[in-house]
């Protein structure tokens, strides 16, 4: 079998699905692994140095016309798809609420897709979740970011000429981007305080040395794969209105808030950014489906009334040799766990749950219910 590993042709994202430290996984398993020229680019390293393991350089299109099994960080375009061989599998990140006609076209050429995205929440398969993964370091980017802009210090320092005190960072949404921001913020200093429509995450945010902002909206809670439920419009409502008094104080406001295969609700808006002092800043996470924050925009930092409001897409990107390294291991232990020596391939055995969770299209069937 071989494999190809394809660069992200999306400049802000300089992921590589493969990783100089992790690639050991596939070699081992005796795969023939190829790779297009550059794939290491946004992570520093050459492409000689993944030859001098055994990988072998292709261009683009020799990747997408000889691979038995590709890897992505994005989904392919129509003309890509057209090179590619039918019974093939492609395995990554495709986005695939937005791409329908994507994955109807990997069903009519007779292509296998694998979403990673819909990787089932079970203790089995968290070494393969990639959206937790690149979470984790969207969480911690965050912060960071959003100190870059703030014009004081994260940390109390008191010095000789008086004593500075810390800023003040509110998190809206406890997964696990929240819980890393949180993290990160107290690491350097600040005073956090947090929310989320789950009471059942207190502990955790308590534990992490941060305050939790009680709010009663009524019936929440979170689904079976653990992600927060979505609101009524009378508890976003209630959320905005009692959140904004926390948001007035802060010097930095986090917006983690996103349903998975939904716009992202809008649980910021301008009447409480012109409650905040001019200097804050606000980071809204969930940009990229919709956003959290009014007047968000991907990619850039809108000024209202002196606040700021950062929209940064592909956010892990900017921690890009780490985000590889998560997630070239997620892709390699999806590969590992199914792949069948003697056959010299990936066994699809649909009575395995992550199997019929993240396999989209097979054999030309579109397999997943919400997209046929």
């Amino acid at each position: 079998m071989i494999i190809s590993a394809l660069k992200s042709t999306n400049h802000t994202d300089t992921r590589s699905p493969i990783h100089i430290d992790t690639i050991k996984t596939l070699i081992d398993l005796e795969i023939e692994v190829w790779f297009e020229e550059g794939v290491g680019s946004g992570i520093n390293v050459n492409d000689s140095a993944f030859e001098d393991i055994g990988l072998k350089k292709h261009s683009r299109n020799d990747c997408l016309k000889n691979a038995n099994f590709l890897l992505t960080n994005e989904s392919l375009s129509s003309e890509e798809l057209e090179l590619v061989k039918s019974g093939s599998t492609i395995l990554g990140m495709v986005n695939p609420f937005n791409n329908n006609a994507f994955i109807k076209s990997c069903s009519d050429k007779n292509i296998n897709l694998v979403s990673m995205e819909f990787i089932p929440r079970i203790t089995r398969a968290q070494k393969m979740d990639v959206l937790s993964s690149q979470a984790n370091l969207a969480g911690y980017v965050a912060v960071i970011e959003s100190a870059k802009h703030l014009s004081t210090a994260l940390p109390m320092m008191m010095t000789a000429a008086g004593t500075l005190k810390p800023a003040k960072v509110f998190v809206i949404g406890v997964g696990v981007a929240g819980l890393q921001a949180i993290a990160t913020a107290k690491r350097l200093g600040a005073r956090v305080e947090a929310f989320d429509t789950r009471d059942v995450v207190e502990e955790q945010v308590n534990s992490l040395g941060a305050k939790f902002v009680k709010i009663d909206l009524g019936e929440t809670g979170e689904t079976d794969q653990g992600y927060a439920k979505e609101l009524s419009e009378e508890q976003i409502n209630k959320q905005k209105e009692l959140q904004s008094n926390v948001c007035a104080r802060s010097d930095i406001v986090i917006t983690t808030a996103q349903l998975f295969g939904r716009p992202a609700p809008l649980l910021v808006d301008n009447q409480m950014i012109d409650k905040m002092a001019p200097g804050s800043v606000i980071f809204d996470m969930a940009v990229e489906s919709g956003g959290n924050v009014e007047g968000s925009a991907i990619d850039k930092i809108v000024e209202r009334n002196g606040v700021k409001i950062i929209g940064i897409s592909n956010i892990a990107s900017k921690v890009s040799n780490h985000a590889s390294l998560a997630l070239s291991n997620n892709y390699n232990n999806w590969i590992a766990d199914f792949y069948d020596v003697e056959l010299s391939n990936i066994k699809f055995d649909f009575e395995d749950e992550i199997i019929k969770s993240s396999v989209l299209v097979f054999e030309g069937k579109i397999t997943n219910e919400r997209f046929q």
